[in-house]
């Protein structure tokens, strides 16, 4: 067993080392190179379809459409008879429950139907299919320290990311391949010394003008890895 363990450690010393000396910006360059070499993100304008598929529900199906330039947003999701609108234009919002703006207080409350919600819905979308590339916003914390960690079967540079308090209290870390710089996992806590929060399987790729997205993302929870839930992508052309 001597030489396969000295074997398994020549093989994975390249990528130690080079996590070694790669700081936290210049893994985050590399990878926005990978996943928007033109540099794209920024005047972003398209429309998506989310499909939500869980165990004790049927799916959800979202379509999304994102403009960055105008800033506007807007989701319509459909989930057996239940079509939910949600649209924020600049400052400007709008909740419809199946076509209308017109519903009963335990109608919003039973589907948090807010303006609030539309923002969150807006902030939601635009920072999970603007990843990585959303690591450069203002308030993100980019650690310097690159690390090179084992999880699910692969080798990963890992990247921790915080935020200032007044952007937010999680604590996020981004792993990457360590040969093409993909984001192949992400996850985050609440409370990482309580090891809540969620971590994110990433698989396939969806190219959306230009723009490398996660095709699948698989859900699951840090404690127990309890399945959450799957979204898939595809681009409407």
């Amino acid at each position: 067993m001597k030489p396969i363990r000295i074997l398994l450690f020549s093989f994975f010393l390249p990528v130690m080392s080079f996590a070694q000396t790669l700081s936290g910006a210049e893994l985050l360059e590399k990878t926005i190179e990978y996943h928007d070499p033109y540099g794209r993100w920024e005047t972003f304008s398209g429309q998506f379809l989310v499909t939500m598929e869980t165990l004790d529900k049927s799916d959800r199906l979202t379509n999304i459409s994102i403009d960055l330039p105008n800033e506007y947003f807007y989701a319509r999701s459909v989930r057996d008879s239940i079509v939910l609108e949600f649209s924020v234009d600049k400052d400007d919002c709008k909740v419809l429950f199946n076509g209308s703006g017109e519903f009963s207080e335990e109608i919003a409350k039973e589907h948090r139907l807010s303006c609030e919600r539309a923002h969150m819905y807006k902030n939601y979308y635009t920072y999970l299919y603007g990843l990585p590339m959303k690591l450069k916003d203002p308030g993100t914390i980019v650690h310097e320290q690159v690390e090179t960690k084992s999880a699910f079967g692969k080798e990963y540079l890992v990247l921790k990311v915080t935020y200032l308090a007044s952007v937010g209290e999680d604590v996020w870390y981004f792993y990457f391949n360590p040969t093409s710089y993909a984001m192949e996992v992400y996850k985050f806590f609440h409370d990482e010394s309580k090891n809540d929060g969620e971590y994110i399987l990433l698989s396939g790729e969806e190219e959306i003008h230009g723009i490398k997205m996660p095709k699948i993302r698989a859900w699951y929870m840090n404690e127990d890895d309890r399945y959450l839930g799957t979204d898939i992508l595809n681009f409407n052309n």
